[in-house]
């Protein structure tokens, strides 16, 4: 079954998306303007992205003492993302958008995805716009986000610092104001930045006229000093090149500086940067400082900052999704092509007889089941996330209310499940492919490579366990588990058949040791103890909600074709293979289980 055909299944059989036009922001569209939307992704992807996937693992960035040199197909690449107008695919249509619903916006990016994630679409520059929409002043929004929603500016975010990595409570760049009368700048409060940042995603490059990016700084008080913690973070807007109130180059370039690129396992086509801010390398206005502008208040950098992480954990989610489902592709057509071997039984005990095909061997099968039941669930709760995201924007008052508490203890597995488990499957798709696997004659191992950091980037696997043990369960006393476990009834309530009798029986048996887990976690009196296997739990609430999507997605499939069939398969596969590995997980949860936290450094 094709991408396109899975990603047409999910949108209008299972999650009824065309139901969105019936809402006013969305009363232009139809399955036509939808189709016509994906028909255009899937042939640039096709076009521009596929035949170059491997051109970009190779020919990594280099920087020339001044400028990042990346290959053209970068370029061509870059330029037809901009045409189709996936950057504003979102926006109204006063600022040029396609008014479209972030449902299909996500649907689309994942033939992009899917045909070459190294050399992406807009997701950084896309979020970086929609967080200045939200909380950017009026000028802001028209000279820097606009700019970035028709291409002619991309965007970053600088979080990271190369002595701070993940805790952001240590980041050490620091914003004075820039003189005195530097309140009173059109485009923001004007400060001077100076620090360091690392791991910043297109930090570097000459796609664009210009890169805007959203640094993180404290400002220090009267006293010189900064505020400890998180609370004293500040957000600010630092264009590589400045620029004047209308978005015009003033030809004069920001004291932004690029100190080198950083060599990666994998997305190597995607440039990485370590920048320093103020540095003295491109003096502004006679003085060392980067140019920064304040956005929302002194402080509330971190809250400004989130708006554009969660966006950026659902695309990381569906980008591990695309990397999963894209060796799933190329280890099925291996294994219906490739001969090897003979069958079990006495048919095979002849040396003479033909070799058969590996798909043909129950063991292969397995492999493909598993790598099946990865993708193609991750898909379905990626675009499960994203059609909460257009009810938290476009529903009603209780439609709003639900989307947003599911969404707070959804969003740490949409990141971080398909992050482990569609990269479990890129290591079963170079398995299925033998020694080729291991090999850069087929591109499997590759996309296992790209698929690496996923796990990493947009907080890491730790930080999403404990962010979804330590607070989201938490959170009005546990509402969002509520909400969840009241989608999860509605679709067991839903099975009347002996086959989904059994997998809703099992969920519901899963639901239950997950939520007993919860409370478990947290008898005793030390918080440390409690987070201490925040990991095991977040894989089995993972593995519940999926084997969850799974069974909604099979009592959708009720044809007796072949692709219906297959998602029944993979559906009676997650429940028999799957599902039970909860039972060790939560184990150690419930127990409290001190191994790792007790273990003496020494002792290693």
């Amino acid at each position: 079954m094709s991408l396109r055909a899975t990603v047409d299944f999910l949108l209008y059989d299972w999650l009824k998306v065309e139901q969105l036009n019936q809402r006013e922001r969305f009363a232009e569209h139809s399955r036509e303007t939808f189709d016509a939307v994906l028909d255009t992704c899937e042939r640039i992807a096709r076009e521009k992205y596929a035949p170059f996937n491997r051109t970009v693992d190779i020919q990594e960035p280099a920087f020339d003492g001044e400028k990042v040199i990346l290959p053209a197909c970068t370029q061509d690449a870059h330029d037809a993302y901009v045409q189709s107008g996936m950057l504003s695919a979102a926006q109204d249509e006063s600022i040029g958008g396609m008014q479209l619903p972030y449902t299909l916006e996500a649907a689309a990016n994942a033939f992009f995805a899917c045909a070459s994630v190294s050399i992406g679409g807009g997701m950084l520059t896309v979020g970086n716009a929609n967080l200045l929409m939200a909380h950017g002043s009026d000028l802001q929004k028209q000279v820097f986000a606009l700019n970035e929603f028709n291409g002619r500016f991309a965007g970053t975010m600088c979080l990271s610092e190369p002595q701070a990595g993940s805790s952001l409570s240590d980041v050490a760049t620091r914003a004075v104001p820039d003189g005195d009368d530097h309140a009173n700048d059109p485009l923001g409060s004007r400060y001077r930045l100076k620090g360091h940042k690392m791991w910043i995603s297109t930090g570097d490059h000459e796609l664009t006229e210009n890169i805007i990016h959203l640094v993180l700084a404290k400002i220090p008080g009267p006293d010189g000093k900064t505020i400890a913690g998180t609370k004293g973070i500040s957000l600010f807007i630092v264009p590589k090149k400045l620029v004047d109130t209308e978005g015009q180059l003033t030809g004069e370039r920001n004291d932004v500086a690029l100190a080198g690129l950083n060599h990666k396992l994998g997305w190597r086509g995607t440039v990485n940067t370590l920048l320093n801010f103020g540095e003295g390398k491109y003096p502004v206005r006679g003085q060392t400082g980067a140019i920064g502008y304040l956005v929302g208040e002194p402080g509330k950098g971190l809250q400004c900052m989130f708006h554009m992480m969660n966006e950026a954990r659902i695309g990381v989610g569906l980008a591990a999704t695309m990397l999963g489902l894209a060796g799933y592709y190329a280890s099925l057509d291996y294994a219906h092509n490739r001969s090897q071997g003979r069958p079990v039984g006495p048919a095979g005990k002849d040396p003479a007889a033909p070799p058969v095909r590996l798909i043909e061997h129950a063991d292969i099968k397995r492999m493909l089941l598993a790598q099946k039941a990865y993708g193609e669930g991750a898909l379905a709760l990626g675009l499960y996330c994203a059609r909460l995201v257009d009810e938290l924007h476009t529903g009603d008052a209780a439609q709003r209310s639900d989307a947003q508490w599911l969404l707070e203890v959804l969003t740490p597995i949409v990141k971080s499940w398909p992050s482990e488990w569609c990269l479990e499957a890129n290591s079963l798709a170079i398995q299925i492919h033998g020694g080729y696997g291991y090999t850069r004659d087929f591109p499997v191992e590759q996309y296992w490579r790209d698929n690496r950091l996923n796990m990493i980037h947009e907080g890491t696997h730790g930080i999403q366990a404990m962010d979804l043990l330590g607070r989201k369960v938490l959170l009005d006393q546990g509402k969002g588990l509520q909400m969840l476990g009241e989608r999860m009834n509605a679709t067991m309530a839903q099975a009347h058949d002996a086959s989904t009798q059994a997998h809703a029986q099992a969920l519901k048996q899963a639901w239950r040791d997950v939520l007993q887990a919860t409370q478990a976690a947290w008898q005793g009196g030390d918080p440390a103890l409690s987070l201490a296997n925040a990991v095991p739990y977040m894989q089995a609430f993972g593995h519940t909600v999926l084997a969850w999507m799974w069974l909604d997605v099979a009592l959708a499939s009720t044809g007796e074709d072949a692709a219906s069939l297959g998602r029944r398969q993979a559906c009676r596969f997650f429940y028999h293979y799957e599902l039970p590995k909860i039972g060790a997980w939560l184990q150690v949860v419930k127990d409290r289980d001190p191994t790792c936290a007790q273990m003496p450094e020494d002792a290693f």
